[in-house]
């Protein structure tokens, strides 16, 4: 600070707080360093990204009401629920997208980097494309086509005739059946039907 009275202002001695800026800068960078060195080990290797092996149902759920208190679990409460994760997502969308997202596939141990495909793992999966459309195509006999369909309305009628003699059961037993108490004090046999026995 300077001494003369007409000089109002306060003046810093810039020297000084340089070098507490200096020391403060290598301070950070020293605990900088040092908790890097805490959190990194050694690299975490992750499988490359897979085909998902199974399906994700979004239908189950559809149309279906529930209820839901307190005590109900997040696994069970409203919306889709990731066990991998431990979340619950509102709709379907957002679910497929957590699903497919970085932080879901972190979880399954994966990374979101891709397999790199050779000539040869493509020549594979096109020959086992060829495999299943052969076998799909399998061809029929005209006369076992025949055959199979004959025994499909065959069981279908064996199914239908024993539909109807339980009906005929269960109609003879009704039938036999007193009436209740409460008909006979109402006084009818039954809510009655049009048909005529």
């Amino acid at each position: 600070m300077s001494m003369r009275p007409d000089d109002h202002r306060r003046k810093w001695d810039k020297e000084e707080y340089e070098k507490i800026a200096l020391e403060r800068v290598k301070e950070e960078k020293l605990k900088k360093d040092e908790s890097d060195n805490k959190k990194k080990g050694p690299p975490v290797k992750r499988e490359m990204l897979k085909i998902r092996e199974y399906k994700v149902d979004l239908d189950s759920k559809l149309g279906k009401s529930i209820v839901i208190n307190k005590n109900t679990p997040t696994s069970q409460s409203g919306g889709y629920y990731c066990n991998v994760c431990d979340c619950v997502v509102k709709d379907s969308i957002n679910f497929l997208d957590h699903i497919n997202g970085k932080k879901h596939q972190r979880n399954l141990g994966m990374s979101m980097k891709v397999e790199r495909s050779s000539l040869d793992s493509v020549k594979k999966r096109f020959e086992l494309n060829k495999k299943k459309m052969e076998e799909k195509k399998k061809e029929y006999d005209m006369q076992q086509r025949l055959q199979e369909l004959a025994e499909e309305e065959e069981k279908l009628k064996e199914y239908r005739k024993e539909k109807r003699k339980e009906k005929r059961k269960i109609e003879e037993l009704q039938e036999d059946e007193p009436p209740s108490e409460l008909s006979s004090i109402m006084g009818f046999s039954g809510f009655g039907s049009s048909k005529k026995k």
